[in-house]
């Protein structure tokens, strides 16, 4: 029970922060996004609107957050625009393999002890080597009450709170220790896969130096302005100037270790998707990434048929999921219904041209756990009628469907599967609202279906899936004992047939009892401008060699 209690918990802080990628929907109100503004604001806009032989664009569509990895809550744009300047320990490449950055490797022998081993070469960009007691520090700071990061979730490291916490004024942490000068030893409490470790703490955990920021008391660690401009890193850049919602500019750090970037200087701008069309027509954009910067399907073609640019569409891992409280819908046979009901093939052809695929589940064929045996249920409306009449549905109850308003391609398949639904008798009523509303509604369970568009990690669905699938406080409703040993053991073995295998009884355990269905997956567009050589949009990897982008003469 405790091991479950700190996965809901895992998950809670991964979906709020869209930390591995979500973009959810929801019924209430939104909030604002506040954060200061520092000098130079007309400059750096300007320097941005120009075409430059060494500078180079990069198009997001979110907003930055923080610059302080102490603060980050693991949202993509801050992750990457972080770790830019502090590299994790480890990363995903394209390929989804795990590589090292800080670290050279990272080892477990009983998936408890996590050994941790940093590069012999890897050092600040003063000169000072990267050591195990700058691993420890960040640590430490991450886990300091007087700090407040609820989100980094390292309850389950020995030595930590279920809080997350240590205790206020500690000088150590019991399961994060330096063994020697280049390697620390991770102790969890409970068994975690490799895969978890290097994917939820390793590739999230920004280390800092601590010859340079141990001179601030924790109190001051939270508004530093040290962070906004730092003048020692580990990485390939660092910041000369931002605004949260409009750019982050950066200056090449010539000291880096793995060689100094070919482009002087980076920007990440920071636009509404519908302006990515035009900066790249334009040049003033020149690359743009999967997840990060979301292109409205509505301009795929145009992209396409830009002269100046490469398309690329990446791995099918943004899983358009819809998610259904069974505590309101219980009868197994009506949510069986809702899936006979709707035609999702059709859906995908027609509304997103086919970039993507149908899958019955969570995982889809980029994860090395996905299992194309799983057929997945086509439309079959007699069927669908055959059920409910089983389950008595008298079609007086009308189903509350909260849909992002910002989403216009599933606000459109929303509309089609309300359409198909009412056709067998289930009637079905959008809500469109935005991001932040799904967030408070999701916490209270007050809707029948949600839609959200999730990005379950390829090579790490575990704490997603245990999260939604945990019970009566998940997003589902739903809990299955045969569904909570295969993702329990999913945790004991590095065995990949096996994995596959429990995760195999996973996706068919929901295909049989529906308390989500994945409408599509999407295989997003990206583009880059045919300047820019040796950088290639990809949903994981994507800065991991930004010191070899080179622009063309």
């Amino acid at each position: 029970m405790r091991k479950e209690r700190r996965w809901k918990k895992v998950l809670s802080a991964l979906m709020l922060t869209a930390a591995m990628g979500i973009t959810a929907v929801g019924c209430g109100t939104s909030g604002g996004n506040t954060g200061s503004q520092p000098q130079g604001e007309n400059a750096a806009a300007t320097e941005m609107a120009e075409v430059s032989d060494d500078i180079v664009n990069i198009g997001v569509t979110d907003t930055l957050g923080t610059l302080n990895p102490l603060l980050m809550d693991g949202g993509e744009i801050n992750k990457y625009a972080t770790s830019l300047m502090f590299l994790p320990l480890v990363e995903l490449n394209s390929k989804l393999e795990f590589e090292g950055e800080i670290a050279d490797s990272v080892t477990t022998e009983d998936n408890k002890n996590f050994i941790v081993h940093i590069d012999e070469k890897a050092t600040w960009s003063d000169g000072e080597k990267i050591t195990a007691d700058d691993v420890v520090y960040t640590a430490l700071r991450l886990t300091s009450p007087v700090i407040g990061n609820t989100s980094m979730m390292y309850y389950v490291f020995e030595g930590v709170g279920d809080d997350g916490f240590t205790e206020e004024g500690a000088e150590s942490i019991d399961g994060i220790k330096a063994i020697d000068d280049a390697t620390v030893q991770f102790t969890t409490k409970d068994e975690m896969s490799l895969a978890t470790f290097e994917n939820s703490y390793a590739r999230y955990l920004m280390t800092l130096p601590k010859h340079v920021i141990e001179q601030y008391s924790e109190e001051e660690l939270k508004t530093a302005d040290w962070f906004n401009h730092p003048d020692v890193v580990s990485g390939p850049y660092m910041v000369t100037d931002f605004d949260v919602d409009h750019y982050i500019s950066y200056k090449a750090n010539e000291n880096y270790w793995k060689g100094a970037p070919k482009i002087a200087k980076l920007n990440i701008k920071i636009v509404s998707g519908s302006q990515l069309y035009a900066g790249l027509q334009s040049g003033e954009i020149d690359i743009t990434q999967p997840t990060m910067s979301v292109i409205p399907q509505e301009d795929y073609d145009s992209i396409e048929g830009l002269s100046n640019v490469n398309v690329v569409y990446g791995e099918p891992v943004t899983n358009q999921s819809v998610f259904i409280q069974t505590k309101n819908v219980p009868d197994v046979r009506v949510r069986q219904a809702m899936l006979y009901a709707i035609d999702r093939k059709m859906v995908l052809e027609q509304l997103l041209k086919g970039k993507g695929e149908v899958v019955d589940g969570f995982l889809s064929s980029a994860s090395p756990f996905y299992d194309d045996g799983i057929v997945p249920v086509e439309q079959d409306v007699e069927k669908a009628k055959e059920l409910l009449a089983e389950a008595g549905w008298d079609g007086s109850q009308t189903l509350r469907f909260c849909v992002n308003s910002g989403d216009g391609a599933f606000v459109n398949a929303a509309n089609v599967f309300v359409a198909q639904w009412a056709a067998v008798g289930i009637k079905v009523e959008v809500q469109t609202v935005d991001f932040a509303t799904l967030m408070s509604v999701a916490g209270t369970n007050d809707y029948d279906i949600l839609a959200v568009q999730y990005t379950y990690a390829p090579v790490d669905p575990y704490p997603d899936v245990a999260w939604l699938l945990g019970g009566e406080e998940s997003w589902t409703g739903y809990g299955d004992d045969s569904v909570n040993e295969a993702l329990a053991k999913t945790q004991t073995t590095s065995d990949i047939d096996e994995i596959k295998g429990l995760y195999s009884v996973v996706d068919q355990k929901v295909q049989e009892d529906v308390p989500m269905f994945s409408a599509y997956i999407v295989s997003a567009q990206a583009a880059v401008n045919k300047r820019l050589v040796n950088a290639t949009p990809s949903v994981y990897g994507f800065f991991n060699n930004v010191e070899q982008w080179e622009i063309t003469k």
